[in-house]
């Protein structure tokens, strides 16, 4: 089991930046590739970044290209979102996943952190 806590959520203003945490504990972190969603009000699940275990390959969503960086901190056993630029659309639930670097489906999830971006 991989237990996974977000922090750092909470509300900006347009154009201002917010970094999220995400603290994995409960197995060894480094084999473990890690992902953020988010959740908009009345809108699906969204990908927003992952990162594998060394952090040498890094995917994001279109939206948050150029806005959003994803990092790790493996000895730290936390993995990092940072946001810049932020716009109202990024309002949402963000949620720090974590899946085994041999499958594709991401089975641990952390409880989310609200993000708002007021115009």
């Amino acid at each position: 089991q991989v237990q996974l806590v977000e922090s750092g959520g909470g509300v900006v203003q347009a154009g201002g930046s917010l970094r999220l945490s995400c603290a994995a504990s409960g197995r060894t972190f480094n084999n473990y590739a890690m992902g953020w969603f988010r959740r908009a009000p009345g809108k699906e699940r969204e990908f927003v970044a992952s990162i594998n275990w060394s952090g040498s390959t890094i995917y994001y969503g279109n939206s948050v290209k150029g806005r959003f960086t994803i990092s790790r901190d493996n000895p730290k056993n936390t993995v990092y979102l940072q946001m810049s630029s932020l716009k109202p659309e990024d309002t949402a639930v963000y949620y720090c996943a974590a899946r085994m670097e041999s499958v594709l489906t991401y089975n641990y999830w952390g409880q989310g952190t609200q993000v708002t971006v007021s115009s």
